[in-house]
């Protein structure tokens, strides 16, 4: 990060300053602080973005406050994203959809609740210049990271097979899909067989892990997915930010797939956010240089 972003990255907090901020618990080893800040200050614009600790059973009085204080908004993570809804004046048709929100703004007095994920994970690979109409994607998981990641899917009109371990989440998450008019999503109904793999990822251009395995500290896991039948069309996208390039990312890089690394969903949803509250696009390269910094320092300290 340059010296001149630096410079700016702690403000002069005056009275016209506009707080922004992530609520979590715990929310200490949050990466979003140093990249909003970071955008804040390639901008010089009066905001500052703050993570407060935000214990479950205080989130209903914590948000309510949002008006009073006068915060523009918060990020919401781990475990508030679904207990938030409550809490809410109205929130967009895509976090009703997912039946989540990581993104509340306070205007015009109301809370307005938001959910960036889906636009965050799809936003790189437009990007890239990948369109995923007609095509046929693999995505591992069914928790939220999944529900957001299958929602952007069949509304840009892919085809998606859902393998998950347990088959009640995936069936879940599929009974949504079709119930909100989008058709069926494919799903495993159990184990699935090293021939079904080999069928599923023979036709498919994109694999995607919604799932926490391989994230540090455990980043020699691997989920269990079949890297023989791994082929050059496909292309690896795991959500997974730290570390930076998972050992599935690794092994489909070298078995000659194009990959897609956690990094850029993390800053794309960040961007989103940063977009509603300010009215602004970030600079997206200066936001993820501030994550990488990040997680440089937490990891060479073994955090």
């Amino acid at each position: 990060m340059s010296s001149e972003i630096m410079s700016y990255s702690v403000p002069f907090v005056r009275g016209s300053t506009r707080v922004v901020g992530v609520f979590g618990y715990p929310v200490e080893h949050s990466l979003s602080p140093a990249m909003h800040n970071a955008a804040f200050a390639a901008l010089q614009i009066p905001y500052i973005y703050v993570p407060f600790p935000v214990a479950p059973q205080a989130l209903g009085t914590a948000i309510r406050s949002l008006y009073a204080l006068g915060i523009v908004g918060v990020n919401l993570t781990i475990p508030h994203k679904e207990a938030v809804l409550p809490f809410l004046d109205e929130i967009t048709p895509e976090a009703r959809e997912i039946g989540a929100v990581n993104t509340v703004h306070a205007i015009e007095g109301r809370l307005l609740g938001d959910n960036t994920d889906g636009v965050g994970f799809y936003a790189p690979l437009q990007e890239l210049g990948i369109r995923v109409a007609g095509q046929q994607v693999v995505v591992l998981g069914a928790g939220g990271s999944a529900r957001a990641v299958v929602f952007r899917l069949v509304r840009e009109g892919a085809r998606v097979l859902l393998v998950n371990r347990n088959p009640e989440s995936a069936e879940r998450l599929a009974r949504a899909v079709a119930e909100a008019g989008y058709g069926d999503v494919v799903r495993t109904q159990g184990r699935i067989a090293p021939e079904e793999w080999a069928e599923w990822l023979a036709g498919s251009t994109l694999l995607v892990n919604t799932t926490p395995v391989g994230m540090h500290p455990h980043e020699d896991a691997m989920p269990a997915v079949p890297l023989e039948a791994f082929h050059s069309d496909l292309r690896v996208y795991d959500l997974i930010y730290n570390p930076v390039e998972t050992v599935l990312l690794r092994e489909a890089r070298l078995r000659g797939c194009r990959t897609l690394a956690g990094v850029k969903m993390l800053v794309s949803q960040g961007a989103a956010a940063f977009q509603r509250w300010t009215g602004l696009w970030p600079p997206t390269d200066v936001m993820e240089s501030a994550v990488l910094e990040g997680l440089r320092a937490r990891n060479s300290q073994g955090t």
